[in-house]
């Protein structure tokens, strides 16, 4: 759905306001839930004119319209469309711009499944993909190629957390006319907007930060102009569609995506300076410490940090780490994070990686800090890092 233009506000009060409009909704804050398929055409004229704002379910409906131009409106885009979740987001997009015979450039760190999708299906579609080192900036101009189309980015990078510099790789990819990609989940437009450095596609998984309650599953593409034809009519074609529920759901977490961020932000600031100091740990993956090689980036082009962070504990046994984990009382095992509540992850990745090593030598866990108690959360991990350092001793 293409934006509506809105005057320029602060970013707190465009969640609360973007897209609210009772006086389309019988005074309504909320648009309803319009669940359906067939919409009717007054009479033929009507129908071969298109001459009503909705004419299929599959292609609009004005609870889904209320999320596409709240993104567009946060993300400073032309338009967004939705898609069933965050990697056929990715997908989508990807597709839009590549095609048989192109080249696409995709960082060592971006997520797994996106990785798979690159090594499978744009593979037998004859899309070449080269993988490179996450923390290249400019020197990324030494892997195009005469048919290289597209730069994906993912920053910070799955798992390990590499900033990318973002405004460099857009210059020196719009130099040669390639269209750059971006996946923004870590960060929401709250903290990052990929359009203002010059991305022209800018993806998220709604199903993160922006639903925040782990209930539902979303993808956004939001462009710039240059991309907008390209995605929506990609979308159009491989029948893309979000329940109307979902997207309810994922328009009420909207609302309070500033005030949750903060607290995952503080939260898992503290954490991380905390997992810093502890002798079981040797690394700490999180952009907001100053330790962190990324930093001057992430101070540069972010605005702030969100919940998801990692570390890498001392030389343990998989059995060490098992057991610190699976004992955790307030950090559940899971994948995909941005919930009210904390997970907890073991990651290896070393299976996905070819452009660059991963060469630490104890176990990486990927935690995500919820709203618990920030205490709570380290007595938690307290006693795990003890039944670790118990059996390691042992």
């Amino acid at each position: 759905m293409e934006a509506k233009c809105l005057k320029k506000i602060n970013d707190r009060t465009l969640l609360t306001h973007a897209a609210v409009n009772p006086s389309e909704h019988h005074g309504f804050i909320n648009p309803a839930i319009f669940r359906g398929s067939t919409v009717a055409f007054p009479n033929v004229a009507a129908l071969a004119e298109g001459r009503q704002p909705y004419r299929y379910g599959r292609w609009d409906n004005p609870t889904s319209t209320a999320l596409c131009e709240a993104i567009s409106t946060l993300e400073g885009a032309t338009g967004t469309v939705l898609c069933p979740s965050g990697l056929t987001a990715c997908t989508t997009a990807i597709l839009a711009i590549c095609g048989a015979g192109d080249h696409l450039l995709v960082p060592d760190s971006v997520y797994g499944p996106v990785r798979y999708f690159c090594a499978t299906v744009a593979r037998r579609m004859d899309i070449e993909t080269t993988y490179y080192d996450p923390r290249d900036g400019a020197g990324i101009a030494n892997l195009f190629q005469p048919n290289t189309r597209a730069v994906f980015l993912e920053s910070p990078g799955s798992g390990t957390f590499e900033i990318q510099d973002v405004p460099t790789i857009t210059a020196v990819a719009h130099e040669c006319d390639i269209c750059v990609l971006m996946d923004n989940s870590w960060a929401t437009p709250l903290f990052l907007k990929p359009l203002e450095l010059g991305v022209d596609i800018s993806i998220m998984a709604a199903t993160k930060y922006i639903g925040g309650h782990s209930d539902v599953m979303l993808g956004t593409i939001a462009c710039a102009p240059r991309a907008w034809e390209q995605v929506s009519d990609m979308h159009f074609q491989l029948g893309q569609f979000v329940g109307p529920d979902d997207v309810t759901l994922v328009l009420r977490g909207l609302r309070t995506l500033d005030v949750r961020l903060q607290r995952h932000q503080e939260s898992a600031l503290t954490i991380a300076r905390w997992l810093e100091q502890h002798p079981e740990v040797s690394r700490v993956f999180y952009p907001a410490l100053p330790s962190h090689p990324g930093h001057a980036l992430w101070q540069r082009d972010f605005r702030g940090a969100s919940g998801l962070l990692s570390f890498v504990t001392r030389s343990s046994s998989s059995n060490a780490v098992a057991a610190m984990i699976d004992g955790l009382k307030l950090f559940t095992i899971g994948y995909s994070w941005g919930g009210f509540e904390s997970l907890a992850l073991p990651v290896d990745p070393r299976s996905m990686r070819t452009a660059t090593q991963w060469t630490e030598t104890g176990h990486l866990i990927r935690l995500h800090i919820g709203l618990e108690d920030v205490d709570d959360l380290m007595a938690d991990l307290k006693e795990g890092f003890n039944r670790l350092r118990n059996i390691s001793d042992y």
